[in-house]
């Protein structure tokens, strides 16, 4: 049984999210928290929430147990980027990018055998 959870238009550069990612692909849910708990990076309270997220999804469904659950697949996709202007020497502009992510958690139960 597969569980997902999605958080959209999260501003953070998928970068930065894809460092974290290898921390916690294919731990055990739990274990994975404790992890991210402990780090200083924006990127793991955000990605933190969509893993609470995806265990709550699973809790809604009766035939999932929640002790079991192993983090199967996370992915970092490029959402939107917001253009900006900052002003420079010289009358000239440069531009800003702000990047924005989709990060989607995919959260499987591991074999009890």
């Amino acid at each position: 049984m597969e569980v997902k959870a999605s958080a959209k238009y999260m501003r953070i550069s998928p970068r930065k999210v894809h460092k974290l990612i290898g921390a916690v692909k294919g731990k055990p849910v739990e274990t994975a928290l404790n992890t991210l708990k402990f780090m200083p990076q924006k990127a793991a309270g955000i990605l933190e929430k969509v893993i609470r997220s995806a265990v709550a999804n699973a809790d809604q469904n009766p035939d999932v147990d929640i002790d079991l659950l192993v983090i199967r697949n996370v992915v970092a996709d490029q959402g939107p980027t917001l253009k900006r202007w900052r002003a420079r020497a010289r009358g000239r502009g440069t531009r800003i990018l702000k990047r924005t992510s989709h990060i989607t958690v995919i959260l499987s139960e591991k074999s009890s055998v």
